[in-house]
């Protein structure tokens, strides 16, 4: 670990291995594509992959796989062995330039929103030449797009590609008009990554978080994240030799691992990289989450990365930390010391904006599922209303635009705390909202929404095509008027009134946001299925259309996806809870409360009326009746799903899982109630607070 400049990337065929491994001629061509987004050639195919086979080889790897971003959420991979026959029982390492840019993994069983049917199997992958490949344990990954035989995406990279060059089409465009040419605009991201470590001993014991990833039943511990004594606090050994480990493994690929330290509710921790443009902080993302699973294997613990795997305390998110930026490094959403001056930072953010505003409903559903809907509105992380949060003095930027008065900025300031031994220290001109769901933090957007176990490749398609499109539009006006100046301050207010309700600095927490911003007309979409089936609105349609980043059967299929991903999930909580109850919980009420009756007729023997215990026992016997009934009452809920897909996503949210809570509610109050060596799984003592 002392080398680190050493260690970083060395798994990776990044631009030092290409620059030493391929011809002059060709490496040029290829950081050409990765640089301009341009197509690469096919010819030189050949020459990377045997580049990338014999570096790849002399590191140990055997086989290489096209890895790629199924609409499962996860990534997946087919393995092939470099070896190709040469007779008399010997081999050779081959690896072709064929097999560098075309795969065929079979695409019958992946996700496909009826893109596909079961009988027809064929799929593609095809080399990303824009990400790096890389070597996990012995396989050398190439990351790729994947389609079916049809020409249909099946993939969330592909998109996450076509919304990068939409918003760099109409933002280099936007750039001519303020007299600058660029060849390219990125967007940039970089995902903070919650995330929870238990325990793999507790963890085998619990069905629940075996099957689901979240507890279904468990009872509040007497300590939880109240005294906050966690956040930020001394990291635990233990968990300290896991973030070790889990660094030096991300740093060997390439992943900018920068900050670590522990979360609100205990067992929580956070980790966050350096920025990195859009594909490859998604890539990277993905990787982060395989690799934070094996590391943490290897130490005795597991990695629950579901939005809400305990009920009572913090829930873990994933922060998307947007920005716009130049291929030669200048970021678009920085407004400088005097940002009412900065007119080309002021039209971005008047897009951003707008964008936001219009297309409230899309950035929901970038993280709806059924495990962000426990955590989305409660107090760790921000409500399902959209709004954005721009600070004291952007807003007071933008309200004299509004208002066509003067704007006096304040200045920098400095803190003097009161300790003569310590520097005063430069004060922010506005602080921080958490409530926030997207909120500016001094040259980007932190969207705050996404659950921790998301593919952020869905959010940031979406803020890319629809910041594209008011790109386009704010463009096509431009380019046609007489006089650029007065016509881009006319743009600018014009659009910043109009789209002014959906910006939002105070508590998002509170009773009365929700009131005033259903004054304002902003979309409250609590659950998944209320947002899904908003997905194919005719103006989603046709902004998608525009940017050519989703057809209108590609959108559907991803909207069928989701709700049944969210249907599925729920009835197998339904059907876990039902096991559990059946086989766990019951069964130790049963036998808690026929010890007790046991002792009960012995007293009573000898003569002694042991009243306690009969109360006891009459109040077990109660509860226990109790959960059995809500317990049928669930499995008459499961047996009544309908079989319409949307019509099942609306009845799981409004029908099954209050038939689940409801039997929950009863469960966790027999938790406090039987002894401990009855009960027949961790708590959440045991789980949150191991050593």
């Amino acid at each position: 670990m002392s080398k680190v400049p050493e260690l970083f990337g060395c798994n990776v065929f990044g631009d030092s291995a290409m620059r030493e491994k391929l011809p002059r001629d060709v490496y040029k061509a290829l950081r050409h594509t990765m640089q301009n987004g341009t197509a690469l050639d096919p010819q030189i195919a050949d020459a990377v992959a045997s580049a990338m086979r014999d570096w790849a080889v002399a590191k140990g790897a055997t086989h290489y796989t096209h890895w790629f971003q199924p609409m499962t959420g996860v990534t997946a991979e087919k393995h092939d062995a470099f070896i190709s026959p040469i007779g008399e029982g010997k081999i050779i390492m081959e690896f072709s330039g064929k097999e560098l840019i075309k795969g065929e993994p079979d695409a019958s069983s992946f996700p496909s929103g009826g893109l596909r049917a079961t009988f027809e199997a064929r799929g593609y992958t095809t080399w990303d030449p824009t990400s790096y490949a890389f070597i996990k344990d012995d396989t050398l990954c190439i990351p790729t797009a994947f389609c079916s035989y049809t020409g249909d995406i099946l993939d969330k990279k592909t998109p996450l590609l076509r919304s990068m060059e939409a918003i760099s089409r109409q933002a280099v465009r936007v750039l001519k008009l303020f007299g600058k040419h660029v060849e390219r605009v990125l967007t940039t991201v970089g995902p903070e990554q919650e995330y929870f470590l238990i325990s793999k001993e507790d963890y085998q014991k619990r069905p629940d978080l075996i099957l689901t990833g979240r507890t279904l039943f468990g009872a509040k511990a007497p300590k939880g994240q109240e005294m906050d004594d966690h956040y930020f606090g001394s990291i635990r050994p233990k968990v300290k030799r896991f973030m070790n480990e889990l660094d030096e493994e991300l740093w060997k690929l390439g992943i900018y691992s920068k900050t670590e330290h522990n979360e609100a509710a205990p067992g929580q921790h956070e980790m966050a990289p350096i920025f990195t443009t859009a594909n490859l902080a998604t890539d990277q993302n993905q990787l982060t989450m395989e690799i934070m699973r094996r590391v943490a294997n290897r130490h005795g613990l597991v990695c629950l990365l579901h939005e809400k795997p305990f009920e009572g305390v913090n829930g873990s998110g994933k922060h998307n930390n947007w920005s716009i930026a130049t291929d030669s490094g200048e970021n678009l959403l920085d407004p400088g010391k005097t940002p009412m001056d900065n007119a080309q930072f002021l039209f971005f953010l008047t897009a951003v904006i707008k964008a936001v505003d219009e297309y409230q409903d899309l950035l929901r559903i970038s993280v709806a599922s059924a495990g962000n809907d426990h955590r989305l509105g409660g107090n760790e992380a921000p409500p399902a209303i959209v709004s954005i949060y721009v600070g004291d003095e952007l807003d007071a930027v933008i309200r004299s635009i509004i208002d066509g008065t003067s704007y006096i900025q304040n200045g920098k300031t400095t803190m003097d705390i009161g300790v003569t031994t310590l520097p005063r220290i430069p004060k922010d001109t506005s602080d921080r909202n958490r409530t926030s769901p997207f909120a500016f933090t001094g040259n980007k957007f932190e969207f705050r929404m996404p659950g921790s176990s998301f593919n952020i490749a869905c959010a940031n398609i979406m803020l890319n095509s629809a910041v594209a499109d008011e790109l386009m539009q704010f463009a096509d006006e431009l380019e046609k008027a007489d006089e650029f100046e007065p016509a881009l301050n006319q743009l600018i207010r014009r659009e910043l009134t109009a789209h002014s309700r959906i910006l939002f600095n105070g508590n998002g927490y509170s009773d009365e946001w929700t009131i005033e911003a259903a004054r304002r007309g902003l979309l409250n979409l609590p659950s998944t299925p209320e947002a899904l089936l908003r997905y194919t609105d005719r103006k989603n349609v046709e902004m998608f259309a525009r940017q050519g980043v989703y057809n209108y059967q590609e959108m559907q299929s991803r909207q069928d996806i989701t709700m049944e991903e969210y249907a599925k999930t729920i009835h197998i909580e339904a059907l876990t809870s039902l096991d559990m109850l059946d086989k766990m919980i019951i069964p130790a009420c049963m036998e808690y409360s026929g010890e007790i009756a046991k002792g009960v007729a012995a007293k009573v023997q000898i003569g002694i009326e042991a009243l306690s215990e009969k109360r006891a026992i009459e109040m077990l016997t109660e509860k226990t009746a109790q959960l059995m009934t809500a317990r049928d009452d669930l499995v008459e809920a499961v047996a009544r799903e309908p079989a319409e897909l949307n019509a099942r996503g609306l009845y799981q949210h409004e029908v099954v899982i209050p038939a689940m809570e409801r039997a929950r509610a009863i469960a966790d109050d027999l938790e406090h109630r039987v002894a401990k060596k009855y009960w027949p799984m961790p708590t959440y003592a045991d789980l949150l607070f191991y050593v």
